[in-house]
């Protein structure tokens, strides 16, 4: 582990989480790649605000530590990146407001949130599309998803790449769960579930039978530790990191939805950059979004046995339970494929059909 790499990691500990709560939550998670190429030349100096949603101890903060390592020593510091997590800035629908005015240079929210800028970003939130990890990965890096990464340009937002949040599991503090009908209750009310603010997830579980409740992810621990809401969805490594566990006695792993993260950038701040600067940004980028990949499968297993280690009830659905909740959801795909488009779930259902049969 480099010099760099540590001392980033010591700054970090001045947040909200201390670097030994971070520690302790942290796998054995691969180190941080090489960090190769020369030193571009002198473009001046800059420094980049970066907020993020989730904890010191997450992928997504220690890629993005990796990614502000690459500037640093690629620029001799020329280039520095400070990075704020757990929301301290905002959640993800304030941040990339923020990068539209510039008041913010960088962030790196979910897909959902980011469907109000490009549309066809919402058919990552189309229930079971995206079967394995292997075919999420090769969407992400095909040119369908650089196309979405495009259709950014003039919304005073430039995005830099896709990396992963992850699959979705249900978590709620009211019942197990293993069948679309302990989401609806039946005989009991349905689980009011927190969603994003993404109309996508709220038709997901209003067609299950739950009450959807939109709310920014800073709110929702207290929300829960209330009762406001009996649960939430998100990947096992962000349940974990967030400590949902101590407000969430269940967990369900349905892996409904894989939703990717965007790696952003203000347009200000990238026309603010010399060219050789721009092209750093855009390789860094991708080399730590590669790594955040990397990061979260290592994180996801482990995050999961880390939860039931800590009293969390998870239940493990098997293929005849995961198809009853497609079938559930069947008419979100009636309603939403004509409007996301059928070409593109066509695209991206035959990437995932080639990555099968590899």
């Amino acid at each position: 582990m480099t010099a760099i790499w540590r001392s980033t990691l010591t700054l970090a500990g001045a947040a909200t989480l201390s670097l030994g709560i971070a520690q302790a939550q942290t796998p054995d998670l691969s180190d941080p790649p090489a960090i190769e190429g020369d030193t571009v030349a002198d473009h001046g100096s800059h420094t980049i605000r970066m907020g993020i949603g989730l904890a010191e101890s997450s992928p997504q903060y220690l890629s993005s530590q990796y990614f502000a390592d690459i500037l640093d020593q690629r620029t001799d510091g020329r280039i520095a990146v400070n990075i704020f997590p757990n929301s301290q800035l905002g959640d993800d629908v304030q941040m990339m407001e923020m990068l539209q005015t510039g008041t913010l240079d960088m962030t790196y929210p979910s897909t959902s949130p980011a469907t109000t800028y490009v549309e066809e970003l919402a058919v990552f939130d189309l229930p079971f599309l995206l079967p394995t990890r292997e075919a999420a990965v090769a969407v992400m890096q095909s040119d369908v998803a650089q196309s979405m990464l495009d259709a950014f340009d003039d919304t005073g937002i430039k995005a830099l790449a896709f990396s992963e949040n992850g699959y979705r599991q249900l978590s709620n503090s009211a019942r197990p769960v293993a069948s679309p009908e302990d989401v609806a209750g039946l005989d009991v009310s349905g689980l009011t579930i927190r969603t994003m603010e993404n109309p996508v997830h709220l038709s997901i579980w209003e067609t299950l039978g739950a009450n959807p409740t939109p709310m920014a992810f800073g709110e929702l621990f207290s929300a829960m530790e209330q009762g406001v809401v009996d649960g939430q969805e998100n990947p096992w490594s962000t349940i974990l990191t967030s400590n949902f566990h101590e407000v969430q006695d269940y967990g369900s792993e349905t892996r409904h939805v894989y939703t990717p993260f965007i790696l952003m950038m203000s347009e200000r701040t990238w026309d603010g950059l010399a060219p050789e600067y721009q092209a750093l940004v855009q390789e860094a980028a991708r080399q730590s979004a590669e790594y955040e990949i990397q990061l979260a499968t290592e994180y996801d297993d482990w995050s999961r046995e880390q939860l039931e280690e800590r009293g969390m009830q998870i239940t493990r659905l098997d293929d005849e339970q995961i198809a009853a909740f497609q079938e559930a959801v069947q008419p979100v795909y009636d309603e939403w494929a004509p409007r996301i488009g059928e070409d593109l779930i066509a695209e991206i259902q035959a990437i995932v059909e080639e990555t099968a049969n590899d």
